[in-house]
């Protein structure tokens, strides 16, 4: 697995001094460094996993969502979604897979799946901000497989991206 860790750190749980100012400042997070460990463990059981570059990891309500570099996705959901249960149930969360460095159209489809998306529109509001408005098609009767409260959460925290979500049948 690559990462903008050290991989020394990773195996021996010991920071260094770059990896450790850079956990002090914010730059990455303690969930980066748990879910980076977790994958590194995982690399062995599942060799797919040596070409996935890890970004980042944000921690939203009961999901979790992992970024990952271009075109890392299918590499881990593969394994029949193996990879995702054992991440899952070291974590006790939910798992949402994103891909780094696309089109906010892209991460929208990515967050949202398996619901298919009708529109996005961008709201401008009086007060200079905008909003992401996406209509979402969902299949009668059936429940949300997700919280929307956390996937806008989790947009926000990586996209800085506010989210106003409706459904239509």
């Amino acid at each position: 697995m690559k990462t903008e860790l050290c991989s020394f750190c990773l195996k021996s749980g010991i920071l260094c001094p770059k990896c450790s100012a850079r956990l002090k400042s914010g730059d990455i997070s303690g969930i980066d460094l748990k879910v980076a460990r977790l994958l590194l463990s995982l690399e062995e059981r599942y060799p797919s996993l040596q070409n996935v570059f890890f970004h980042r990891a944000v921690d939203a309500g009961g999901t979790l969502a992992i970024v990952v570099g271009p075109g890392d996705v299918p590499r881990l959901l593969g394994y029949g979604g193996k990879i995702i249960r054992a991440i899952s149930e070291a974590t006790g969360k939910s798992v949402r897979v994103l891909e780094f460095g696309v089109d906010d159209r892209r991460f929208l489809e990515d967050l949202f799946a398996p619901l298919s998306i009708v529109t996005i529109n961008t709201i401008w509001l009086p007060d200079g901000s905008t909003e992401t408005r996406v209509i979402l098609r969902r299949r009668r009767g059936s429940q949300l497989p997700f919280d929307l409260k956390t996937l806008k959460e989790i947009a926000s925290k990586i996209r800085s991206i506010t989210l106003r979500v409706e459904l239509t049948d």
